[in-house]
């Protein structure tokens, strides 16, 4: 039996993941989160038995303590943070926070025996991008947004706490992963709701930055990969997609699917954090797969098929 901690666990992705360790026989998955953003009803608590969810704020070594000494995780998977680029440029000093939260997570797995600390970084880290595709090993990290600042120092944590006292760590970075209940000030879930509603889509700019669009499923499947086949120690690996759509493009595909009579209007650019341009380099995250990634309309298509699964 593996016994598995995963922070932040009834976000979007975190939740998704708790739910396929949890099904996988042996394991006992452990789900923290203090439910500041996130939503206990996305872990399915009623058919997912593996689960223990507690209400917890790993910003608070008295909370995660507990629940670490109560029981001993042997693997950690550490995806609690303040998220989304509107969110995180509006509460700045909140998104700071997070750092003591990284720092009683390491502490606490190494003075526990954890085994692997897995932690869920961003291509945000990468800033403005000044090459394609944007590598793990060879892309600068030069963003100065608060997030992507936190995200870079966790990943300088992991590396420190690795170097002196051997606790083996992997870093995901994180490009746009999209799917059934994702929060709605995403941006594939706003314009599939705004849509499914017959109201206006609204984008920032002229909508021709790119984004890459990764479906939670390939998501899920690579980095619960990564832990099952010990892949990815002390490492960096991209997680997303590398097809590039403009969100303008987005929004019309939506459009398209939907049959909706939605208008799509354009608002004044974000003044900062809105990338002109993503694109990773996913050879890693293609391994662990072992397969292609799903294409965005598909993916688009699999949601809508079961509207139910769109979280109020």
């Amino acid at each position: 039996m593996s016994r598995i901690l995963i922070t932040g666990g009834a976000g979007f992705i975190p939740s998704a993941l708790a739910i396929r360790l949890a099904n996988m026989p042996g394991n006992e998955v452990v789900v923290v989160d203090n439910l500041t953003t996130g939503d206990v009803r996305k872990l399915e608590l009623e058919s997912n038995s593996g689960i223990h969810f507690i209400k917890c704020d790993v910003n608070r070594f008295e909370d995660i303590s507990s629940v670490f000494f109560a029981y001993r995780p042997e693997q950690v998977f550490h995806y609690a943070a303040v998220v989304g680029v509107k969110r995180t440029t509006d509460n700045p000093v909140h998104v700071l926070h997070d750092i003591e939260g990284i720092r009683n997570v390491l502490d606490l797995c190494k003075n526990t025996g954890v085994k692997r600390v897995f932690f869920s970084s961003s291509s945000e880290v990468y800033g403005e991008p000044v090459e394609f595709p944007q590598n793990e090993l060879t892309t600068p990290l030069n963003s100065k947004l608060p997030y992507a600042i936190v995200k870079n120092l966790g990943e300088a944590f992991l590396r420190s706490y690795h170097r002196e006292y051997g606790l083996d760590y992997t870093v995901f970075r994180f490009f746009n992963t999209y799917g059934p209940k994702q929060s709605k000030d995403f941006v594939v879930s706003k314009f599939i709701r705004a849509a499914l509603k017959g109201e206006d889509i609204t984008i920032y700019g002229d909508g021709s930055q790119t984004r890459t669009f990764c479906y939670i499923d390939d998501n899920i499947e690579a980095t619960s990969n990564a832990l099952l086949n010990g892949e990815v120690v002390n490492e960096v690996a991209n997680i997303g997609n590398d097809q590039e759509t403009s969100v303008l493009e987005l929004a019309r595909l939506i459009v398209a699917l939907t049959g909706s009579a939605s208008k799509i209007v354009h608002l004044p650019p974000l003044k900062e954090g809105d990338m002109t341009r993503r694109m990773p380099d996913i050879s890693r995250m293609r391994h662990l797969l072992g397969r292609e990634l799903l294409p965005l309309q598909q993916g688009l298509e699999r949601i809508l098929a079961n509207t139910s699964f769109i979280l109020d």
